[in-house]
């Protein structure tokens, strides 16, 4: 027996991928002889399972079944046929497509998530560019360079090419925190650099009170840094930023605090203070829930009604700043953060007429459980979209593997994220190929620069908005926290790489199909592989070869997954007998033929 079934395809399951409350779902199953039995099985997470029953359709020749989807979750599906009195199984094999088996232990299910609302597409950002700045480390526009609000127990650098280094004491703490002299008024001067670069939205880490370099121990919430500047300095970069056309996101931290923030020092000074009850004290003063056991990053208490009131009230830390027209933020450790909590802050920022609110979560987010407890990020009605670090993953991957198995496998797990995220949050992830938590690309990649650009075509290539974190597109090196924050290297920068993302941002902005389309994967052979982006109009294929030597592609070589067979069979033929270079890349665009379904 025989049985076909494939998720990414029309003629099996429609509409593809996650799908609305609410939302009339056909399924569909070829089987190439009759059976006593089909059944769909659709489970509900912590709802006992249901069969639907299939019935063959003469039509078209499938066993078919319609089923209203009618609340959000997470939901998992696979199907089950009796014949001869034996029962089978399809479950979920690569790219979709079903696999058949006799036993029904341990089955891979289709997962289909149903969430309640669509998140907001905002054009400037689904359609935009994204440059990521540390901001001690890109630039200091004071007249002679000088670093104001300097900080007790702390040492600046010699030099802007000196390597970042910890000073820490026998326990492993920080004792000293480093600092480069990076302020706001520097990236307000570098705004034509960016403007250049082609970049239409700036992501800068946390830029309140704070005492070390990275500033995700906040002090205070309602000051800048005065290392970075004052409040006149913010307004002036965003006026600046608005006035080119570009954009501000902030980060928010507000699952913890730093050990010397204003509330975390009066709580432990008065236990009669209000702050009191903000933190989870164990063993007062001394002994209190932290991030992850950190001691100098206590923990918020974020069921405290003062305290959420203090972040996303009418006169909290999000009402203040979105004052000066801040367009979006981004928010640390977003898993670790309850989801009353997530849904409030939504609500402020949809208030302030703010539509991009970005998670850091580092998995498939649709799927996340936090201590057994689902969290779901998709629905709707908190997350707009994530930090896509399983892009990265990816990327990362298929550059570095030795083996074809490796690489459809990891064109197989994206396969999957896109599958699971719905439409416009899957556009509204931030893609990267490195980060602040990250090792630099260039140094994962060996130092080749010839495969960093091959990594950033994969980034511009894929759903969602690319993000470019500083110094990434001028070569920067670096190791883990600290040696991935080192100071941007102007003046020493790879004039070449950077030249050549500039014309990648180009290529997104001229063709609408690298933001708002569908996707497929090829393999070709051991290091060559492509992406495939399409819509009614026009094919996009990004192919690249990251062996060293030349190759010629041929089209009896090819592997082609998630695609229909029409667009298929028009990559294949515009790439069949293409030479393609040791580590090299081809892009194609390909107008698609009429009467093409």
């Amino acid at each position: 027996m025989k049985v076909t079934y494939d998720s990414w395809q029309k003629q099996y399951k429609t509409p593809f991928g996650a799908i609305q409350a609410n939302t009339l779902v056909t399924w569909a199953i070829a089987i190439d002889q009759p059976v006593q039995e089909a059944d769909l099985w659709l489970t509900k997470l912590n709802e006992d399972p249901v069969a639907y029953p299939m019935n063959y359709n003469d039509e078209t020749q499938k066993y078919e079944t319609q089923v209203r989807v009618g609340s959000s979750g997470l939901y998992n599906y696979y199907f089950a046929i009796k014949q001869n009195n034996q029962m089978f199984y399809v479950d979920q094999g690569l790219f979709g497509q079903g696999r058949l088996r006799q036993d029904d232990h341990n089955l891979k299910q289709y997962q289909l998530i149903c969430y309640e609302r669509k998140v907001p597409q905002v054009d400037w950002y689904v359609q935009g560019v994204v440059y990521q700045i540390f901001p001690d480390r890109f630039a200091n526009g004071n007249p002679y360079g000088e670093v104001t609000g300097r900080k007790k127990n702390s040492f600046l650098y010699a030099t802007e090419e000196d390597t970042p280094y910890y000073i820490k004491n026998s326990r492993g703490e920080i004792t000293r925190w480093d600092f480069f002299g990076g302020n706001l008024a520097g990236i307000r001067k570098k705004l034509p650099y960016l403007k250049k670069l082609g970049v239409n939205t700036i992501y800068l880490n946390p830029i309140f009170l704070a005492t070390s370099n990275h500033r995700y121990d906040t002090v205070d919430y309602m000051k800048i840094d005065p290392m970075l500047g004052d409040e006149d300095d913010l307004r002036g970069l965003i006026h600046d930023l608005h006035q080119n056309g570009m954009h501000l996101l902030l980060d928010g931290v507000f699952n913890h605090v730093g050990q010397e923030s204003i509330y975390f020092q009066e709580a432990i000074k008065d236990k009669s203070s209000h702050y009191y009850s903000w933190f989870n004290f164990i063993n007062y003063p001394e002994k209190y829930q932290s991030w992850w056991g950190v001691s100098s990053l206590p923990e918020v208490n974020k069921s405290n009604p003062e305290y959420q009131d203090f972040i996303y009230g009418d006169h909290g830390v999000l009402a203040k700043w979105m004052k000066d027209q801040v367009d979006g933020w981004r928010l640390d450790v977003a898993d670790e953060l309850p989801m009353d909590f997530l849904r409030n802050i939504r609500n402020r920022l949809m208030k302030e007429n703010c539509q991009v609110m970005i998670g850091e979560v580092w998995e498939d987010a649709s799927d996340k459980f936090v201590n057994s407890e689902y969290r779901p990020y998709t629905f709707g009605d908190n997350l707009t979209g994530v930090m896509n670090y399983p892009v990265r993953n990816f990327i990362v991957g298929l550059l570095t593997s030795e083996n074809s198995d490796a690489e459809i496998a990891l064109m197989n797990k994206l396969a999957l994220l896109v599958e699971h995220y719905p439409t416009n949050f899957l556009r509204n992830c931030l893609n990267n190929i490195g980060t602040h938590d990250t090792v630099r690309i260039k140094t994962a990649l060996q130092n080749d620069e010839k495969l960093v650009l091959l990594a950033f075509g994969l980034m511009f290539m894929l759903p969602g908005v690319p993000c470019i974190y500083y110094g990434d597109e001028a070569g920067l090196i670096g190791d883990k926290d600290p040696d991935n924050r080192r100071f941007f290297p102007w003046g020493r920068e790879s004039r070449s790489l950077i030249a050549q993302v500039s014309k990648w941002i180009n290529v997104r902005k001229q063709n609408p199909v690298l933001v708002k389309s569908k996707i497929g994967f090829l393999h070709i052979a051991t290091g060559i592989n492509a992406i495939v982006r399409y819509d009614e109009k026009v094919i996009m294929v990004y192919c690249i070869n990251k062996n060293k030597a030349e190759t010629v592609l041929a089209k009896e070589n090819f592997a082609f997954y998630c695609l229909p067979k029409t667009i298929a069979e028009e990559v294949a033929a515009e790439l069949d007998q293409t030479k393609l270079s040791g580590e090299d890349s081809i892009l194609r665009k390909i107008p698609r033929k009429a009467n093409i379904g």
